[in-house]
């Protein structure tokens, strides 16, 4: 019986000729990676056992992006024991203000990662690195205390659903429409703990952005994690942000799968996600008007150059609509200088919206952008969950930078094309 891409990474870092759907394994790891909100957990449970050595210090990310620059006490005092921490074992990965970003944008962009790597991080949305086709997954904190000594972690071996890509999407559907296809077509719950795999002639017309958002949402689809085959834009990607040795693996042609989708990329349209789940999508044009009070455009999700670029696009010439604020946020450093060089801060901060350096903030509702009661905020962020940014009666909705920038200057949620784009 053959093994899905994911199948062969872990049974590779078992050390196994090869493994099982359900099979319980332990496996080394190349990454180990916690936050602001994370680390000072894992950092604590680190103390309570024998063995208070970190097994690599060059395998170790420490990023300070959640509540960075700090908003409060409690947030300063998170980062100090992080950096403490750092300090004392000579983490060589440690990122704070100055040259940090938020963690799923930023590693990548290191050379951090990079294929057939099998990565752990205290946060959900370590599933963003399948882009560059790495097994990589959310733990909780204990678990990365134990990474963070050991350099392993247990695993039972998931099953897989494959997704097969084919079309070229049309000018305004990206990575983010494609995702929220999915999980409003097989929903929340759809993947769970199971390895969405996606291939397909489709692949090669979704840039390394795109990838990185589409794995990243895996977990809204309560994937275990996301993963892409590795190709000439893959390889390209990964030469260009670091020297890192890869492998690539390949799904045998006989792997098993519980199921298997295809997907018409020219079908798709701009897709909004409704509160208060991001299964709950309409495309545009499916649904009446919904006035807004607020846009957020960034987010590990949706804070790549790509995205600031397109959103750039609709907004230049253009004003945000009065009565809504819309808030850009870069996900990292470089991509918040490269869109200074390319005068794309000018454009947003002439519209009427405002630049922040690169933070998590509003998505989990934590500063830079909190919602009151009875408020709607169109986002491109990974999830609208009540309360998720902000006051439990206020409204979150879903959408890629297109449609955000395009809803940020009508006041309401719109598509490019209600503009002439």
């Amino acid at each position: 019986m053959g093994m899905t891409m994911t199948q062969k990474i872990l049974a590779a870092h078992a050390g196994l000729p090869e493994v099982k759907a359900g099979q319980l394994i332990e496996a080394g790891l190349d990454l180990v990676l916690g936050n602001d909100i994370t680390s000072p957990v894992a950092i604590n449970e680190m103390k309570k056992m024998k063995d208070q050595t970190v097994f690599d210090k060059e395998k170790i990310a420490l990023v300070m992006d959640h509540f960075i620059p700090n908003k409060d006490i409690k947030s300063a005092e998170n980062c100090k024991c992080c950096r403490d921490f750092a300090n004392v074992h000579g983490i060589t990965n440690y990122f704070d203000v100055g040259d940090m970003g938020i963690e799923h944008a930023l590693l990548p962009e290191k050379g951090l990662v990079t294929a057939g790597d099998a990565v752990i991080g205290a946060d959900s949305h370590t599933c963003t690195y399948g882009a560059l086709g790495a097994f990589s997954t959310g733990v909780g904190s204990t678990d990365m205390a134990a990474g963070m000594v050991t350099g392993k972690a247990w695993f039972k071996v998931p099953s897989a659903l494959k997704f097969v890509l084919t079309g070229k999407p049309s000018k305004w559907v990206s990575g983010k429409d494609v995702i929220l296809h999915i999980i409003g077509m097989i929903g929340v719950d759809g993947a769970l703990y199971k390895s969405m795999e996606f291939t397909g002639d489709g692949v090669k017309h979704l840039t390394m952005d795109d990838r990185l958002t589409i794995c990243n949402m895996a977990i809204e689809a309560g994937g275990k994690n996301g993963i892409f085959p590795v190709d000439e834009t893959t390889v390209q990607y990964i030469k260009e942000h670091g020297d890192r040795p890869y492998t690539v693996y390949e799904a045998d042609e006989d792997a098993v799968y519980d199921a298997v989708y295809t997907i018409d990329l020219a079908a798709l349209k701009p897709t909004v996600a409704f509160p208060h789940l991001p299964e709950n999508t309409k495309e545009m044009g499916n649904f009446e008007e919904v006035k807004i009070d607020q846009v957020v455009i960034g987010s590990c999700t949706n804070g790549r150059i790509q995205d600031i670029r397109q959103a750039a696009e609709i907004l230049k010439g253009r004003k945000v609509a009065k009565n809504v604020r819309c808030i850009v946020i870069p996900a990292t450093q470089s991509i918040y200088l490269q869109a200074m060089r390319e005068g794309l801060l000018e454009i947003f901060i002439e519209a009427g919206a405002v630049v922040s350096t690169p933070t998590c903030g509003p998505c989990l509702g934590g500063y830079m952008g909190v919602l009151a009661a009875g408020e709607r905020c169109v986002s491109t962020t990974n999830r609208n969950f009540v309360g998720r940014m902000g006051h439990v009666e206020s409204e979150v909705y879903l959408a890629g930078p297109a449609v955000a920038a395009a809803s940020a200057v009508t006041g309401r949620i719109s598509a490019p094309w209600e503009l002439g784009l």
